[in-house]
Order: C-alpha cells, then sequence, then structure tokens
C-alpha cells in the first residue's frame, strides 16, 4: 500500500473522465429500466459480461500506463470490493422478497440502490482520504473496525438463523411510514400518488429507502477494506465504481446461485480480517519499522484463494437439493 496516502494516479483530467463515464453509465441504466421488464438470463449475462470487461480492461489501461504497482493494487481491491457486493446482493434479495416486490420493478429497485451506494462511497471515501492524511491512527482505526466487522460476520454465519426480512422492524421503514401514509399496492416506476385528495408514497418508495438504508453499513465496510490495499483515493474510487455498476445485471444472473452459497459468510470474514491485520501491520511498521506488513500481491492471492475454496465448498454441500444460504451480514 503506498505511503504516500494523498498522492494519487489520476490527474483531474482522468478524475473528470471518469465521473462523466461514472454518470453516462448511470444515466444509460436508467433509460434502459425507463420501461419496467423481467430480465432474461440472456440480458443479464450480456451486461454482467460487459462489466466484467469494462474493470478488467480498465485495469490493463492503469498497469501500462502507471505500472504493475498500481495494477495489483486496482486489481486487488476491486475482487475485494466485489466480493463484498455479492453479500451486499443478497441482502438486496431478501428486500426484495420481503417487500414482495414485481418482477418488472425489480431491476429499477437495484439500481436506486446502486446510485445510493455510489454517493455514499463517495463521502467515505473522502473522509477516509482525509482521516489517513491527518490522523496517524487512522490505519489501526480501520483495521479494528474491519477485524471487528470480520468478527460479527463469523458470528452471524456459526449462529445461522432464518433468512427472512420483517419489514415491519425496519427503522426506516417505520420512520417513513410515520411522515407519511403507503398506499396498499404498487404503480409502476412511480414513488407518489394521489389518492383521496391527499399525497402518498407507494411500496417502491418505502422499499428504495430500505435499500438505501442498508447502502450506508455496506459503505462503513467496504470503504476501509480498499483502503487496507491502497491508499490513492482515485484508485479506490474505480474499486468502488467498477464493483457496484454491475450489480444490477448480476443480481439476475447469480439470483439462483446466491442461496447457495451457504458458506460465503465465512469468505467474507476472512477477507475482512486479513484486510484488518494489513492495516494494524502497517500502522505499527510506521512506528516500529521491523514489524513486518502485508504485500498487496500476497493479499490478492488470499483473497482469490479464500474465495475459491468457500464457492468450491459451498456449492458441495448444496450439490444434493436446495439449501438456504446462512446470512453474513442480513
Amino acid at each position: 500500500m503506498s505511503t504516500a496516502l494523498l498522492s494519487s494516479v489520476a490527474d483531474p483530467g482522468l478524475w473528470a473522465a471518469s465521473l462523466v463515464a461514472v454518470v453516462v453509465l448511470v444515466a444509460a441504466d436508467f433509460l434502459l429500466t425507463r420501461r419496467p421488464h423481467a430480465v432474461s438470463m440472456r440480458e443479464a449475462a450480456g451486461w454482467s459480461a460487459f462489466y466484467l470487461a469494462l474493470p478488467l480492461a480498465f485495469g490493463g489501461f492503469l498497469w501500462a500506463r502507471f505500472g504493475s504497482a498500481t495494477g495489483v493494487e486496482y486489481l486487488t481491491g476491486y475482487l475485494v470490493e466485489k466480493s463484498l457486493s455479492v453479500d451486499n446482493l443478497f441482502v438486496f434479495m431478501l428486500l426484495l422478497s420481503a417487500f414482495a416486490v414485481p418482477a418488472v420493478l425489480q431491476q429499477r429497485v437495484l439500481l436506486f440502490g446502486i446510485v445510493g451506494a455510489l454517493m455514499l462511497r463517495g463521502v467515505f471515501i473522502a473522509l477516509g482520504a482525509a482521516a489517513l492524511a491527518r490522523l496517524s491512527w487512522a490505519f489501526l482505526g480501520f483495521g479494528v473496525v474491519l477485524l471487528l466487522t470480520g468478527l460479527r460476520l463469523l458470528r452471524d454465519q456459526r449462529r445461522g438463523g432464518t433468512h427472512e426480512v420483517d419489514v415491519s422492524t425496519l427503522r426506516s421503514v417505520r420512520l417513513l411510514r410515520r411522515l407519511m401514509p403507503v398506499a396498499d399496492g404498487y404503480r409502476g416506476t412511480r414513488m407518489t400518488v394521489l389518492e383521496d385528495g391527499r399525497r402518498v408514497l407507494t411500496p417502491l418508495a418505502v422499499v428504495v429507502v430500505a435499500v438505501l438504508a442498508t447502502d450506508v453499513v455496506f459503505a462503513v465496510d467496504s470503504v476501509p477494506a480498499v483502503y487496507g490495499i491502497t491508499g490513492d483515493p482515485y484508485l479506490v474510487f474505480a474499486t468502488n465504481a467498477f464493483a457496484l455498476l454491475g450489480l444490477r445485471a448480476l443480481y439476475f444472473l447469480l439470483a439462483g446461485l446466491l442461496a447457495r452459497l451457504v458458506h460465503l459468510g465465512y469468505g467474507l470474514a476472512a477477507i475482512l480480517a486479513l484486510i484488518g491485520v494489513k492495516l494494524v501491520l502497517h500502522w505499527a511498521h510506521g512506528l516500529w519499522p521491523a514489524v513486518p506488513t502485508i504485500p498487496t500481491v500476497t493479499s490478492l492471492v488470499a483473497v482469490l484463494g479464500i474465495l475459491a475454496v468457500v464457492t468450491v465448498t459451498s456449492l458441495a454441500v448444496t450439490r444434493t437439493g436446495p439449501a438456504a444460504r446462512e446470512p453474513g451480514r442480513a
């Protein structure tokens, strides 16, 4: 991880081009979903392939222009963020099921969730960069956060539990219903409608708020995690943006597979713990140079190995029949 915390491989031009590209891609997604429809497997596979090829091509560009160290930091950060986003998808799946969102509206809900996540990540990325630049113990703080999150994931995974969301217990939903009445049924993509002369929310607005509320939790985990890989704010932004942009299509592509990843919680707990230890060692190395650090290449290999193991073991134990995934962060 770079010690020049606020230095960036990107000049203002590359920053501007990247921000414009993200806005264009999000706008294109909104245009594609302006007419609600159920997503076919062919459509999901096509968009998933596009959103996989795009970040990999961009990684090749970074590697060629800025060198292998930058390329490895980007690819490792992207892999970590993509892994965490799969758990994000599982929570989205629970919420869509709990709110009985019609199939034709699901991708619109996911898109709002992705936009909210992008905005929140931007805020947390800026705060994280400022903290790392001004507070010498920020690495230690981020590391402790990730270690505690990993322990929580491990605890939740071992406890198991139900795989449903009780809408009435969600704080965001309870608060929203106190502020405005909610219509009985969905009204297409509309967030509010007039009923008996008064403005009321549709269930679509309620589920979107619930999804946005979960984005806050994931931002708290994911931004420190990628700062454990690279100290470059641009690379942190790029890895988060690319990991999030393809979630809409990936959700429909992996909807059936998600329920079979019964060991995903263990894998994510191990990944967060690894990066937490990496951050703590980096902080300690700054005070005591004899303390070893974990190279980024080692992190990349370890993350790949962890994901491979939990995927293989999950599919092996669910091969004989359907199994409900034990919740990781739900």
